[in-house]
């Protein structure tokens, strides 16, 4: 089994330090042994259960998004949104570190491990957690999904089969992150002391939230760099 391995090291003001090593299986795209072998009662899939889920209890006692989010949120249940720390993520292509807040810090290592979960309703974002982009903002995270999902067309065109290039789906697909984030928030006021894990994961749906409403306009704002593939405008 091919894997690849991001590192997440959180340091924080005290100099403690939070090392997370995500090894994910190349051929599926999801996550290796990341998972507790005992997981709180927060995780079951009826608890805080999706409306928009998939799954069956009987066959998935366990939330995989929730169970995968487990060491994240144990880690930080004591650190507050705002505090400041120091992030370095280390891939075999490169090293990006950053001072930011445990928020942004917390909600860039969800978004990651939320994609590569198991979970049906983020599997599209497959794709998207290959090319990780660490503390991605709004304008990358709009180039990222749009990219992402227009490639999807292009592969859908080969095989003979109807594309959208109104990127209507794109938007259903978000909105159906907005649903599983809301879910997930509700577990996690369930798990923590401090209020770090639930903001990095408001943070993180904020993008969602955003990109199924304003996902034109967020392209319109950028479509300056395409001049050159454009016909020139007539004067």
């Amino acid at each position: 089994m091919k894997q690849r391995t991001i590192h997440y090291i959180l340091t924080c003001k005290d100099g403690s330090r939070q090392t997370f090593d995500f090894i994910i299986n190349i051929s599926s795209m999801e996550l290796v042994g990341n998972i507790p072998n005992r997981l709180p009662s927060w995780t079951r899939l009826d608890y805080h259960q999706c409306p928009n889920c998939p799954l069956d209890v009987l066959e998935h006692p366990y939330c995989p998004a929730a169970a995968n989010l487990v060491s994240i949120v144990n880690s930080f249940e004591s650190i507050p949104s705002y505090e400041e720390i120091h992030v370095e993520v280390i891939t075999d292509e490169r090293i990006i570190s950053q001072d930011t807040t445990a928020q942004t810090g917390i909600s860039s290592m969800m978004g990651f491990v939320m994609a590569t979960s198991g979970c049906p309703r983020t599997a599209f974002l497959k794709p998207m957690a290959r090319f990780h982009l660490v503390l991605a903002n709004e304008e990358e995270t709009i180039y990222r999904a749009a990219s992402m999902y227009l490639l999807a067309q292009y592969f859908l065109n080969k095989e003979g089969l109807k594309i959208d290039l109104e990127l209507k789906g794109l938007a259903d697909l978000y909105k159906n992150v907005h649903i599983v984030n809301n879910s997930i928030a509700q577990r996690l006021q369930a798990a923590s002391q401090e209020d770090s894990s639930v903001n990095a994961l408001i943070l993180l749906d904020v993008r969602a939230w955003e990109l199924q409403f304003e996902i034109e306009d967020s392209l319109e704002k950028i479509r300056y760099l395409f001049a050159l593939y454009l016909p020139p405008v007539s004067s």
